[in-house]
């Protein structure tokens, strides 16, 4: 079922929780709604479930106009962050509640909250009750209940987030692969950037109420559209210049190459340039290279699987990524040269 969000704005007051949202999603896609805490992405999530009525523009699925349907005719299944299962009820009654409200004889409610609870991989747990469930079971019940009227669309609003950390990034992955199994649309809210990365097909990165970039999540981490995106994706060395010519970025009086530049900044512009970490080569300070700047580590952290190498140049700090086996022979206090490759500089307009 494709879905398209149309000019949507959402005010609570004088406050605009959304503003003009523009945005289509395709069928069969897991599509994760990222940004900080306050950004929009549950009052989204909630308009297009019915449980919040947009102020301005129209909510679609396949042509048809959902922005004012009652939530319990939208035929959605979702996956609140409370979780919302009811404590009374046993595990097969909590996935079958939804049959059972629909009139479902109690034969066929069995059958499939049974196989669903299959496909969850929660087998045999059916006459057990919910308090003894760990946190990751009880997650897996709620996914099976979602799912127990074969919902058009299924939206979970921060899933995972009580989970601890080992549990959560197994049940990402869980989570993927039954949505690529079922192939049903997914939309997934979440503030975590690694969730987002691991599970989805699109990523919409969204900051007080507007819509920064929709793209896949590798293109959001190589080609952030801003400056805000660059930072709330993974980490990066945001590095402030100057544009001269059409393939070089003055930084500190030094001409650094680009690879890329985009549509509409002029000669003479101020610009950022975003390097991801992992692209940043510090060499000593004999070693000359290209697209370099000159500095003095002023810290290293090893992490075992990789080293950080905090390098001050100037007025600002750069951090380089590298593994124990490509580490550089420098020290805390060391003079440095810091190498940007021109294929890792992405050009942000200031």
């Amino acid at each position: 079922m494709a879905l398209r969000i149309e000019h949507v704005s959402k005010s609570f007051g004088n406050f605009q929780a959304l503003i003009d949202v523009d945005l289509e999603f395709p069928h069969g896609k897991l599509v994760c709604l990222l940004g900080p805490s306050g950004c929009g992405k549950t009052t989204l999530l909630r308009c297009i479930a019915g449980l919040e009525t947009p102020s301005e523009g129209r909510i679609l699925l396949d042509d048809q106009d959902l922005t004012h349907a009652p939530a319990h005719q939208r035929e959605f299944g979702m996956v609140f962050q409370s979780l919302a299962l009811f404590p009374h009820l046993s595990v097969g009654e909590n996935v079958a509640y939804a049959l059972r409200i629909r009139g479902v004889d109690q034969a066929k409610r069995r059958k499939r909250a049974e196989e669903l609870l299959d496909l969850v991989r929660l087998k045999g747990v059916t006459e057990r009750s919910i308090a003894q469930l760990s946190g990751g079971q009880r997650q897996r019940v709620a996914i099976a209940r979602a799912l127990a009227l074969d919902p058009k669309l299924f939206l979970l609003d921060e899933p995972l987030s009580a989970l601890d950390a080992k549990l959560r990034e197994a049940m990402q992955v869980e989570l993927r692969l039954l949505q690529q199994r079922l192939g049903i649309s997914t939309i997934v809210v979440t503030h975590d950037q690694r969730e987002a990365m691991t599970m989805s097909d699109i990523v919409v990165i969204m900051d007080h109420g507007r819509v920064q970039q929709v793209a896949s999540p590798l293109d959001s981490y190589r080609s952030p559209s801003n400056a805000f995106v660059a930072d709330f994706i993974g980490i990066s060395n945001l590095v402030r210049g100057t544009l001269r010519g059409r393939d070089t970025v003055l930084v500190d009086s030094r001409p650094i190459r680009v690879a890329r530049l985009p549509d509409g900044i002029a000669d003479g512009a101020a610009v950022t340039l975003s390097i991801r970490p992992e692209e940043v080569h510090v060499r000593p300070a004999q070693e000359s290279c290209e697209n370099q700047l000159a500095g003095q580590v002023s810290f290293v952290r090893d992490l075992g699987a990789s080293i950080e190498i905090t390098v001050r140049c100037g007025e600002k700090e750069v951090l380089a990524v590298t593994t124990p086996r490509d580490r550089p022979g420098v020290q805390i206090g060391d003079p440095v040269a810091v190498e940007l490759p021109a294929a890792a500089c992405v050009v942000l307009a200031s």
